[in-house]
C-alpha cells in the first residue's frame, strides 16, 4: 500500500536518500510559494521544522507558534531579528487580518484533531488576499498504518473523519484531497491546489541518487513540475495552498 513502511513515514526512519529528497521538495515548494515581497508570516509547524529560518532568509518576518493548541503558559521569545517564537493555546493573541501568510507544515493540522477550528483561526488572522500552505497525513498513509497494526475493523469503518492510532500512542487525522478541500473551504478560504507532497517512490529516488548524487535538484524539479493535483491515491502526505478572498 505504501512505498515505505508506515512506521517510518514521519521522517524518522532509516531511508536517508528519500528523506533528503523529501525535505528538498518541501524547501523548494516553500521557496516558490512564499510572497514576493517581505511579509509577516505565521508558522504553525510546532517548532519542528526549518521553515521559519528559510522564510527569514528570504526577508520575511516570522511568528513561530511553538506549541500550537497545547497546554502551557503563554510566552514570547525573540529567536532572531526576524523570528519570534510564541507559545499559546490558540491564536487569540493575534488581531484579525494581521498576517500575510500562514504555513502549517510538519503535519501540524493532522495532529490537531479539530482542524476545522484551527483553520477558522487561520482564516481570521489572514489579511484579505493572504495565503495558507498546509500539509496533512493522507488517507493512504492512515490505511497503511491501520493495516500494519491489523486494525482491519477500523479500515472498514473509517467514516467521514479518519483518526489513526500510531504505534507510539499518538493519534493523527488523515485526509483525502476532497476532505482537505472541504475543511479549507468551510473555513472561508479559496483552495488554489491540493496535491501529494511526493509521488516519486523511495526506490526511484534511491536509484537516481545512487547513479548520480548531483541529480537531487533535477529530481526535485521533476517532482514539483509533475502537478498531480487532487491525486490522493499516492503519497503519504497531502499539501494544499489556499487564499483568503479579498
Amino acid at each position: 500500500m505504501l512505498p515505505i513502511p508506515a512506521t517510518q513515514s514521519n521522517g524518522t526512519g532509516t531511508l536517508g536518500p528519500y528523506w533528503t529528497f523529501y525535505h528538498a521538495v518541501v524547501a523548494e515548494q516553500l521557496r516558490r510559494w512564499l510572497p514576493d515581497r517581505p511579509s509577516l508570516l505565521l508558522d504553525l509547524s510546532g517548532g519542528r521544522g526549518r521553515w521559519p529560518a528559510q522564510a527569514a532568509r528570504a526577508g520575511h518576518r516570522v511568528v513561530e507558534l511553538v506549541d500550537f493548541r497545547r497546554n502551557g503558559e503563554p510566552w514570547l521569545r525573540e529567536a532572531s531579528d526576524l523570528i519570534h517564537k510564541v507559545r499559546a493555546d490558540d491564536l487569540s493573541f493575534l488581531p484579525d487580518e494581521s498576517v500575510d501568510a500562514v504555513v502549517a507544515e510538519e503535519r501540524a493540522l493532522s495532529m490537531e484533531i479539530m482542524a476545522e477550528s484551527a483553520l477558522a483561526d487561520v482564516a481570521r488572522v489572514l489579511k484579505p488576499g493572504g495565503r495558507a500552505l498546509v500539509c496533512v497525513d493522507s488517507l493512504v498513509l492512515g490505511m497503511a498504518i491501520l493495516a500494519e497494526q491489523n486494525y482491519w475493523a477500523h479500515l472498514c469503518q473509517t467514516g467521514e473523519v479518519m483518526l489513526v492510532p500510531w504505534p507510539d500512542g499518538n493519534i493523527t487525522r488523515c485526509f483525502t484531497s476532497l476532505q482537505l478541500r472541504e475543511v479549507l473551504t468551510d473555513a472561508g478560504l479559496e483552495v488554489e491546489w491540493v496535491r501529494p507532497r511526493t509521488v516519486l517512490s523511495p526506490s526511484t529516488v534511491d536509484h537516481v541518487l545512487g547513479a548520480d548524487g548531483r541529480s537531487l535538484s533535477w529530481l526535485v524539479r521533476t517532482e514539483l513540475d509533475a502537478h498531480p493535483d487532487d491525486d490522493d491515491t499516492v503519497g503519504i502526505h497531502l499539501v494544499a495552498s489556499a487564499r483568503k478572498p479579498g
